[in-house]
């Protein structure tokens, strides 16, 4: 669960984090009162789960009433990169001298801790990474392990904070551990902590969190009363919100092809395999979706699974990677053909079976004889395939 910037506040703010006062509002005239309440300048900034947003012309600076009044009515109704704005966040506008990036995010590559940060604030981190890499410092904590004050202190030595006191960088960084493990996050990430005051006078420097983003583990809401105050006000995704009526794994993406398979990894692969598709073939074409079916699904669940993908307009083929264990290929073929006579679905389905019952499957698949489906050996053929479908298909609409 991703959480807007005002309510990824509350959290850092329950660790007595600093950062500006903020009121969250939803109209012109809320954000009138609050700006009036936290005084000017202030900043009027879009609430999106996704990052960007000042690019985007979603966060300005309002010098008076009226100003912060025609900048939220002009940033209300937008949508970034696909996003509806719920909402803006009224903030204290504070002097910025440094910028830093910090975070801690469960790293599934090597199965810990990681804890990422860099004195090169304000950017996005990957940027950093690529063009400047020895900026970057990172800290991996064993899975079972503890971030203590001495890490802290050490990590902060190593980022260079050398613009900020490095007691107070490291008392944030203890906090933002404790942040995470309590809220069993994902990821915990401020961006920037700056530091601010007046540059000639050294007793008003401070660190501060001006921008924060955290996401939270779904499997753990049943510890946290289902984070029923972070629901969201917008509405919910149709697609999303019918997969998890039928106990599906499911992410919507804004590419072409829809993407099934049986495991997350399995499935992370396909995606990437289909994003790699489309820039070898200069096409641009993305995933439509993540859909994990999980292990020893059904030929029900299978129909399920597709008929959601199918009924998405920017689906223009789809790839299926089962790799048979607990899950049989056969039963997930049955899927396919029952979802494709209830459907009456005409745009092309690329296969890609491997274990459990795959010969049976494919020659399930081969028996109905239908055109728009495809078998292919390997998960790269696939993707190829069902990425040129896409790129195909776009180009005749």
């Amino acid at each position: 669960m991703d959480l807007y910037e005002y309510q990824a506040r509350e959290l850092l703010e329950e660790q007595n984090i600093p950062a500006p006062k903020a009121i969250f509002a939803q109209n012109s005239h809320e954000v009138a009162e609050a700006a009036d309440k936290l005084g000017y300048p202030c900043v009027i900034k879009a609430q999106v789960k996704i990052g960007h947003r000042g690019q985007a012309g979603g966060v300005k600076l309002a010098h008076n009433r009226d100003e912060a009044i025609l900048l939220a009515e002009s940033i209300l109704p937008m949508t970034i990169h696909g996003h509806k704005v719920n909402g803006v966040l009224v903030a204290e506008a504070k002097n910025i001298l440094h910028e830093y990036y910090v975070s801690i995010s469960v790293d599934r590559t090597s199965r810990d801790y990681d804890v990422l940060a860099t004195a090169n604030g304000g950017t996005e981190v990957e940027e950093i990474a690529r063009e400047h890499p020895e900026a970057v410092k990172r800290l991996h904590i064993d899975a079972l392990g503890d971030f203590d004050e001495a890490a802290a202190v050490d990590m902060s030595n190593s980022i260079g904070f050398y613009h900020a006191d490095v007691h107070q960088a490291a008392d944030i960084l203890l906090k933002m551990w404790r942040c995470f493990k309590d809220n069993d996050a994902t990821l915990v990430e401020i961006n920037p902590l700056a530091k601010i005051g007046d540059p000639d006078d050294e007793s008003s420097k401070s660190l501060c969190a001006l921008d924060a983003k955290i996401s939270l583990d779904d499997n753990a809401a049943f510890r946290h009363d289902g984070w029923t105050r972070f629901a969201d006000s917008i509405e919910a995704d149709p697609y999303e919100t019918k997969a998890r009526e039928h106990g599906l794994h499911y992410v919507h993406l804004h590419g072409e092809v829809g993407v099934i398979g049986n495991g997350a990894g399995l499935v992370m692969s396909s995606l990437d395999a289909v994003s790699g598709a489309g820039e070898e073939q200069g096409t641009g074409i993305k995933p439509a979706n993540f859909l994990d079916i999980g292990g020893g699904a059904s030929a029900a669940v299978m129909c399920d699974s597709l008929e959601i993908v199918l009924s998405d307009p920017q689906v223009e083929s789809v790839f299926v990677n089962v790799y048979g264990g607990i899950t049989s290929c056969e039963q997930v073929a049955k899927g396919i053909l029952e979802a494709l006579d209830k459907l009456n679905a005409a745009k092309p389905i690329v296969v890609r079976f491997d274990g459990n019952a795959a010969a049976e499957g494919l020659s399930i698949l081969a028996q109905a004889e239908n055109p728009n489906l495809h078998v292919a050996k390997t998960m790269e053929e696939a993707a190829q395939k069902a990425a040129r479908f896409a790129a195909d298909a776009k180009e005749n609409n």
